[in-house]
């Protein structure tokens, strides 16, 4: 089973993080962290890396419903988004598909809170 969902664009990297956010709260998702992943790299371990984001999303009504449902659900939340620098001045983003990992959890009271949750991250990758 695929993990994510991902395209990749023409784009310059800090507009499309921007345009992310925009889809994300298009959908009713708001961005709780932002990880920028090169920075940290460098300043953790000297090393340099490709421009790669991480926004922690969650859509609160959808967050509440896992959680009324699992209360150890919230090990895996918020939602990752990830926006990556590719070669050629191509952007990468990806999304997770909560359904395959709600399936280790075998609450079947998540299953349509996971498909909703997938086909609204479906929309952002697709939107961006």
């Amino acid at each position: 089973m695929n993990y994510h969902m991902s395209r990749v664009i023409e784009s310059g990297f800090d507009d499309a993080v921007a345009r992310v956010t925009e889809a994300l709260k298009a959908e009713g998702f708001g961005v709780l962290s932002q990880i920028d992943v090169a920075a940290t790299l460098k300043a953790k371990l000297g090393k340099d890396f490709r421009p790669y984001r991480i926004l922690g999303a969650c859509n609160p009504g959808l967050a509440f419903q896992a959680l009324s449902a699992e209360d150890h659900v919230g090990v895996m939340l918020p939602c990752n988004v990830v926006v990556q620098q590719r070669e050629g001045g191509q952007v990468e983003i990806s999304a997770i598909d909560p359904t395959a990992p709600m399936q280790a959890i075998g609450n079947p009271a998540l299953d349509s809170v996971a498909a909703t949750v997938r086909d609204k991250l479906g929309k952002v990758v697709a939107a961006v």
